[in-house]
Formats: C-alpha cells, structure tokens, sequence
C-alpha cells in the first residue's frame, strides 16, 4: 500500500511541476502522508527530478527541514 502513495505523490509532483508555488504545496501534503523510510527515497527523488528544474530547488528545503 505504501509503495503506491509513494508513487502517487511522485505523479502529483510531475504533474504540478510547472508551478513552484504549487510544487511545494503539495509537496508539504505529501510530507504529511508519507512515512519516514519514503521521505528518504523521497528526497532522494526530489534531487534527481529538480536537476534541471532550478526553480524547484527551493522546494527541497521543505523536505531537509
């Protein structure tokens, strides 16, 4: 079950990643909804996808906090 919030949260931030502002919304819903272990992938994830996407960066500081 988990394994597929976590990747329903993935698909919401694509989908939302043309938005900073909205990006880092959801991102906080799904810090809310995820377990310790999936914010470590999570994180990880979130570098790997904000590489080319510098205004997205700012986001991570959500996630690190």
């Amino acid at each position: 079950m988990t394994k597929i919030m976590f990747d329903y949260t993935k698909s919401v931030l694509e989908r939302v990643s043309f938005d900073a502002k909205l990006f880092c919304k959801e991102l906080e819903k799904a810090i809310k909804m995820l377990l310790p272990y999936e914010m470590e992938q999570l994180r990880e994830w979130l570098l790997s996808f904000t590489l080319g996407r510098p205004e997205l960066r700012q986001c991570l500081a959500i996630v690190n906090s």
